[in-house]
């Protein structure tokens, strides 16, 4: 298909957002000298792009009804099978709805992308049929992933299997659920500002946060390259280390990876916490209008307790803790505007791997059905958008360049202490608000619970949601932080704990 050529009266357009004083004469002069250039397009259409693999056979599936589907939380059922041995042998996985598992329909929790069926595999997708995983399908997420609770989805509320009238945390969502009631055995999901640790947190089960490019991207739909991270869900730590495992290492296609050392991650669980020093941050509790009591206390206890499998644990003040959000806020509002939404996903100015055949279909998704973002996503384009056509991005470089004054800060702690400790989310499963409730409460629902986990994903620190009491039969999350790029220290004290207290959690 030949590449048409701009109108006068388009180029009169482009040159007015562009404050450009042109003439007539000049606008048809641009017009011509732009014909050259533009067989270069026309050359592009007739040459064949590089496509990410796709090795494996597998049916199209078929969306569950609800009697198949009782928490909500599966969008699409499927069936991958790799290779018959290797280190995911016998495991089930479920994949959270922004990854591209060729064949099988991406929705990315938004009406705006229904129908849209990728033509690729994403990278870890191969990794894990490579180890001998089957892939069982994809897990219902968050409206474009933009929300900590599990309300905003285009199928409806993902239903927590603790207590159906309570949300699952966001945006995994559906990965949470399915986990945490046995249907799978392992989930990835994703994490801009805890999207991983949030619902693992509400829903009971464990999930890492990997250090930031440790595990390939490319493939999956993404909000902000400096805080896009994908990681292992499980119900055992055991779990979360074998498939991170799989998962790990660069693929060279993905610009947010440096090379990183990779690990053999369950050599790692010793059952134990032996000479570790853990370090309780202070400013993680008493989040004034969002703690409860119950989640400070029990968390304090749970790392107490680790002093009994041989840790040095005690408190410590990180003051920048608490302008963690602020900062995320100034990136991720300003940045996800850019790259989600103006930019179909994709952007430019990296070398990689491009996903042009969703970048075109969302494209042309979202001009037509914009209507159809949930209000958080509607709220924050309106205000990146703002900020950027007012302040010209200054606020986001801001916050850039105070990222890594945040990660010093952190780092400066980690030089003490192994790890360090938190709630991962200051509350527990918030109920979900009724259909008609209104805007403020739908949004307050969706962004209230970020304040602990979201300064890791400007950091990219590894961080772990470890289940560790419950209070009124609800799940209480810790999150333990280490090192950039210690990940394995994160989960042998995860693991520690898990062995002092018998924490695999059995099925909701």
């Amino acid at each position: 298909m030949a590449v048409k050529k701009p109108t006068v009266e388009q180029l009169k357009k482009i040159a007015n957002d562009f404050h450009l004083d042109l003439t007539e004469d000049d606008l048809f002069s641009y017009q011509e000298l732009m014909n050259g250039t533009l067989e270069s397009y026309n050359r592009l259409n007739q040459l064949v792009e590089p496509r990410l693999a796709v090795d494996y056979p597998r049916t199209s599936g078929y969306r569950p009804d609800a009697e198949e589907n009782k928490y909500n939380a599966w969008y699409w059922k499927a069936t991958v099978k790799g290779k018959d041995s290797g280190k995911l042998a016998g495991k089930k996985i479920v994949l959270k709805d922004n990854i591209s598992l060729a064949g099988v329909p991406m929705m990315n929790g938004s009406a705006i992308l229904e129908g849209f069926v990728p033509d690729e595999d994403a990278t870890i997708v191969t990794r894990i049929l490579d180890a001998g995983g089957e892939i069982a399908g994809k897990a219902v997420c968050e409206d474009f992933c933009l929300s900590g609770g599990s309300h905003t989805s285009a199928t409806g509320p993902v239903l927590n299997p603790h207590d159906p009238t309570r949300s699952t945390g966001g945006s995994s969502s559906g990965c949470a659920a399915l986990v945490a009631a046995g249907e799978v055995d392992m989930a990835i999901g994703g994490d801009q500002g805890g999207s991983i640790r949030m619902p693992s947190s509400w829903s009971g089960i464990y999930g890492l946060k990997p250090t930031y490019g440790l595990v390939p991207y490319t493939g999956i739909f993404p909000i902000e390259q400096t805080i896009d991270h994908t990681g292992p869900m499980a119900r055992s730590v055991e779990d979360v280390a074998l498939l991170l495992e799989v998962l790990a290492g660069p693929d060279g296609l993905d610009p947010r990876q440096t090379g990183l050392e990779v690990k053999r991650y369950t050599d790692a669980l010793v059952g134990h916490a032996e000479g570790l020093k853990v370090g309780i941050v202070k400013e993680g509790f008493g989040w004034e209008g969002l703690s409860e009591k119950d989640v400070d206390q029990k968390v304090k206890e749970a790392a107490q307790s680790l002093e009994g499998s041989g840790a040095h644990v005690e408190e410590v003040s990180i003051p920048m803790h608490l302008d963690g959000i602020h900062i995320w806020n100034g990136v991720g509002i300003e940045g996800l505007t850019a790259l989600m939404v103006k930019d179909n996903g994709m952007g430019n100015n990296w070398k990689g791997h491009y996903s042009t055949k969703l970048l075109d279909a969302y494209g042309k998704a979202r001009k037509v059905r914009a209507n159809d973002y949930s209000e958080t996503v509607k709220m924050t384009i309106l205000l990146g958008q703002y900020m950027q056509e007012q302040y010209n991005g200054k606020y986001y470089a801001i916050a850039q360049n105070l990222s890594r004054k945040l990660k010093q800060a952190y780092d400066e702690a980690l030089k003490e202490y192994d790890v360090l400790i938190m709630p991962t989310t200051p509350m527990k499963a918030t109920k979900i608000p009724a259909p008609d409730a209104p805007r403020e409460e739908v949004i307050a629902c969706a962004l209230e619970m970020i304040c602990n986990t979201a300064p890791f994903n400007i950091t990219g620190h590894p961080a772990m949601n470890v289940p560790c009491q419950k209070s009124k039969e609800l799940p209480i999350g810790m999150m333990v932080v280490g090192r950039f790029g210690e990940d394995e220290t994160v989960l042998q004290a995860a693991h520690a704990f898990q062995t002092l207290h018998g924490r695999v959690p059995s099925k909701a």
